[in-house]
């Protein structure tokens, strides 16, 4: 069953068009992975998505419900969340503190909100940064706590903005350990921007390919990064695999 459906969304800022034409669908408990060169559309049609921008023109639907150009905290409410590439959470307080104010935010109940903060640190294996403060965390940490406040909410989707950037090899594989749990153990259904294609190959169930705003081309891992048009625009080598 189809839970996130996209239906012909276009955005243009001062007469630059961002965003084209641009549809797809999600199946439920599924993840969809994102690439593009830099300027393809694919940040600003998250936006679109997540509520952070309104646009010209088309749907986006959660469900059966109609959630185009509402603020972001009506569709955080509706079961859709997101992360953001530049992580921002509040630097003075610990990760136990940002995390209880997001599940505080999602309507979490206040009795029980450090608790189920708690449980979710637990979730993202950021047992031992709970009582520091996220000011100095290693940028693995960082994007941790940027997933825990994410999953703070309870969504039924959740979208990724690269949250494999500034990682090293080594530490990507455990966060696509997380991801595919997220699907397949909590049934969290992901959407997820990202320039490794390593992490696209092995967690993606299905690839879009944005370029200047418009949808290039859709499918299997596979069948994507085998597309002569797809590796012109984007990849510009040979086919990567899931290895990384």
């Amino acid at each position: 069953m189809s839970l996130l459906r996209v239906e012909g969304l276009c955005k243009s800022f001062k007469g630059l068009t961002a965003v084209s034409d641009v549809s797809f669908e999600v199946t439920e408990g599924s993840i969809l992975g994102i690439i593009g060169p830099n300027g393809a559309g694919k940040t600003t049609m998250f936006n679109l998505v997540a509520g952070a921008v309104k646009p010209d023109s088309g749907t986006v639907h959660l469900g059966d419900r109609d959630i185009t150009g509402q603020p972001p905290h009506v569709i955080a409410a509706a079961g859709m969340a997101r992360t953001f590439q530049l992580t921002r959470p509040f630097h003075s307080l610990s990760v136990l503190d940002n995390v209880t104010i997001a599940v505080l935010a999602g309507g979490g109940s206040r009795r029980r909100a450090r608790d189920t903060a708690a449980d979710v640190i637990e979730r993202v294996a950021l047992e031992q940064w709970r009582d520091s403060p996220s000011e100095g965390l290693p940028t693995a940490a960082l994007k941790r706590l940027e997933l825990a406040r994410s999953l703070a909410i309870k969504p039924r989707v959740l979208l990724l903005d690269e949250v494999m950037a500034g990682l090293v090899p080594v530490e990507r594989a455990p966060v696509m350990d997380l991801l595919e749990h997220l699907r397949d153990a909590e049934g969290v259904t992901l959407v997820f921007v990202e320039h490794i294609m390593a992490a696209v190959m092995r967690l993606s169930d299905s690839v879009l390919v944005l370029d200047l705003g418009s949808v290039l081309t859709t499918g299997s891992p596979e069948e994507v990064t085998r597309d002569p048009r797809v590796i012109e625009a984007y990849l510009g080598e040979e086919p990567p695999s899931a290895e990384a």
